[in-house]
């Protein structure tokens, strides 16, 4: 009973369809089939939207690429511009937050002056708020100001789009991207302001409000983001569908965690994050050290190691979401 109330944060590739796609480049958070209402409103969402979804996810007529960057498969930055003349920034696209931040010239942490600063004086579109606020991540935390600018995201462009400029910042010293830039929905947003994703669908420069990712792995090329749809070249087979609960999150149902048949996690379902700034599949401690004695994993510090000559026959591990199981060989949840 413990474990259904316990959340698991699963980084997964998120799909979604749209009539323009646009990509931008990337460098290194009772199911409904258990219920008969549920059943009958799964079915008719894809009877009413399978012709239309697949005809646009093939269209591809309006795509552009760019150069990507996968670093140690752990992140995955794109760039950016902010203000005019645009200043250009490396940032890290989360699905489990919603603003979109990069360091202030006037920050004076370690971490500001290792990263690129926007310089607010030399842009003609700047705008600065008196609001302010703070966001704690896994891996640091910052505070900032409210500031409006232009901001471009490949061919995607949002004008006075409201923004945060960090004034301090702790523990990102050592990590590759400047700022960050949230795809979680507007009601998460610790500054207030309206995620860029929404605003670009506001304006219209979206045809359709969804989003894709594409994730390489040992590839520093490769990896894509598409902003209003999928390009089918990217997959193989059908997509999937996950009901999200509740809505305004991206959480969703698993049904449980396998491995070899045998449920060792999630067992009578569990909440899980989809979660694109999570560098790993986390969990519960005493969940996850039992998986990783399963696999046969060595404690040593923090971490847990396995011989490099066992990844070939390291088992599946297999998470099962809205009755569809998603097999993950060990070559991909072990780092080298």
């Amino acid at each position: 009973m413990q474990e259904r109330s316990m959340k698991w944060l699963v980084v997964l590739g998120l799909v979604a369809f749209s009539e323009c796609i646009v990509k931008i480049p990337l460098r290194r958070v009772k199911t409904m089939r258990k219920t008969l209402s549920g059943k009958n409103m799964l079915n008719n969402f894809l009877k009413e939207h399978a012709y239309r979804l697949s005809q646009i996810s093939f269209r591809g007529s309006n795509l552009t690429t760019h150069p990507l960057r996968n670093i140690k498969d752990l992140v995955y930055l794109a760039n950016i511009t902010i203000g005019t003349p645009p200043q250009e920034f490396q940032v890290f696209l989360d699905t489990g937050s919603s603003d979109l931040w990069v360091p202030s010239d006037f920050c004076t942490s370690p971490a500001c002056s290792k990263h690129v600063r926007f310089r607010h004086l030399q842009s003609s579109t700047f705008r600065l708020t008196n609001k302010t606020f703070s966001i704690t991540y896994g891996s640091g935390r910052m505070k900032g100001v409210v500031a409006h600018d232009t901001v471009r995201i490949g061919d995607l462009v949002s004008t006075d789009q409201p923004f945060g400029l960090s004034v301090e910042e702790y523990g990102f010293d050592h990590i590759p991207f400047d700022g960050i830039l949230g795809l979680n929905y507007p009601k998460i947003s610790s500054s207030g302001a309206i995620p860029i994703f929404d605003k670009l669908k506001n304006q219209g420069a979206i045809s359709e409000p969804v989003f894709a990712f594409y994730l390489s792995k040992d590839k520093q090329e490769g990896s894509v983001v598409m902003f209003g749809g999928v390009d089918h070249h990217y997959y193989k087979g059908e997509l999937n569908w996950v009901p999200l609960i509740p809505s305004g999150n991206w959480i969703i149902h698993m049904d449980s965690i396998s491995i070899e048949r045998k449920v060792i996690a999630c067992s009578g379902r569990c909440m899980a994050f989809v979660d694109t700034g999570t560098a790993f599949i986390e969990g519960p401690k005493p969940l996850v050290d039992n998986m990783q004695k399963l696999i046969g994993a060595k404690p040593s510090g923090s971490k847990h190691y396995v011989s490099c000559s066992a990844v070939n026959t390291l088992p599946s591990i297999i998470f099962t979401i809205n009755g569809i199981n998603y097999p993950v060989p060990g070559r991909a949840y072990i780092l080298k």
